[in-house]
């Protein structure tokens, strides 16, 4: 089901804690005790939410909607460990501490519009599930989490934000091998209007599987670098990742982007199979359809199994194996370019 889309109603039992109009969701979050769930009623709530411990947070899906503060506030002491997060226009803040993730939050069904940052982030957490949210224009990610394990993102709508509609990585602020996410999942979400629809960069051991993304800059980019261990182990499949022809300006880390289907860079042991790839084109060193690409820092792609899928009507190329990487394989696709000849 869409986010937002014929959404029930929350059942009162359910919900320890109400939030109504003009109430604060913040005073909810630091009333509840762990384990309790909160629903926020229909309206428009102008503030920054931070979640230091496991609860659940649902609202009425587009009903629901969580804008910034007409006047920003200043962090209360008790929340100093989160005010980075907090205080940086960000919508919903989930923050574990360096000593213990923060574990099995729920935020389901509400909207996080026109932050300056990010719509929801989340560092340090175990078990994070994110559902049924619309996250939109916001300043940076949609949706994003680091140093955490065990994420689900499912069912959501991440568009019309700066950067990427849903970013997964490691560490925003240090380099470093990729994480062993321990089978982080993102499904059934649509992502159009952003830069980059799904970007994971530096993890291993997820899936991102029954995705759309459609009008981005690029669908989705799996990102690595020379860091041990590598970022892959992980299974892109039943995406449909169609005429994501939105043109990007490059910036210090990436060339221009536009018309981007799937890229890996730096990755190994991925398994990208049974998606339909489609009218995705441009003139980017990215542009195409499914790309191996010759990492900006020397890493190499190896291992990455490319198998059973459409794609079709992207260029300047289906599929496009660059740089020196070993062990690739294209097998069972369904295309009619590709670089080097032969592929299809």
């Amino acid at each position: 089901m869409a986010a937002g889309l014929g959404v029930a109603a929350p059942p009162a039992a359910a919900a320890g804690h109400m939030v109504h109009p003009g109430e604060s969701i913040q005073a909810a979050v630091d009333a509840a005790k762990p384990g309790d769930s909160i629903t926020v009623l229909p309206g428009t709530y102008r503030e920054n939410v931070l979640i230091t411990k496991r609860l659940t947070l649902r609202g009425w899906g587009r009903q629901t909607v969580i804008k910034p503060p007409a006047t920003p506030a200043a962090a209360p002491p008790a929340r100093a460990a989160g005010a980075a997060c907090s205080q940086a226009d960000t919508g919903i803040c989930v923050m574990g501490t360096a000593e213990k993730d923060v574990d099995r939050v729920n935020i389901r069904s509400l909207t996080v519009s026109g932050f300056k940052r990010n719509g929801i982030w989340a560092s340090r957490t175990d078990r994070l599930a994110v559902e049924q949210v619309i996250s939109e224009k916001n300043g940076t990610w949609g949706i994003a989490q680091e140093r955490s394990t065990r994420g689900l993102f499912r069912g959501n709508t991440a568009r019309d934000n700066a950067e990427s509609g849903i970013f997964i990585a490691n560490t925003v602020d240090r380099e470093g091998g990729a994480t062993d996410t321990l089978g982080a999942v993102v499904r059934d979400n649509t992502l159009t209007g952003n830069r980059i629809g799904v970007t994971v960069r530096r993890v291993r051991n997820l899936t991102v599987n029954d995705n759309t993304a459609t009008g981005n800059c690029g669908g989705v980019f799996v990102v690595g670098d020379e860091g041990i261990p590598g970022a892959g182990d992980m299974t892109i499949r039943g995406n449909r990742i169609h005429a994501n022809n939105k043109f990007c300006k490059g910036n210090t880390r990436l060339p221009d982007i536009q018309g981007v289907g799937i890229v890996l860079t730096g990755a190994e042991e991925t398994v990208i199979r049974s998606n339909s790839i489609r009218d995705n084109v441009g003139s980017s060193p990215l542009s195409g359809g499914i790309l191996l690409f010759k990492s900006f820092v020397g890493a190499k792609n190896s291992d990455n199994v490319i198998k059973d899928n459409v794609v079709r009507g992207n260029e300047p190329a289906d599929l496009a194996n660059q740089g020196t990487g070993t062990g690739n394989k294209f097998t069972g696709n369904r295309c009619r370019t590709s670089v080097p000849a032969g592929m299809c």
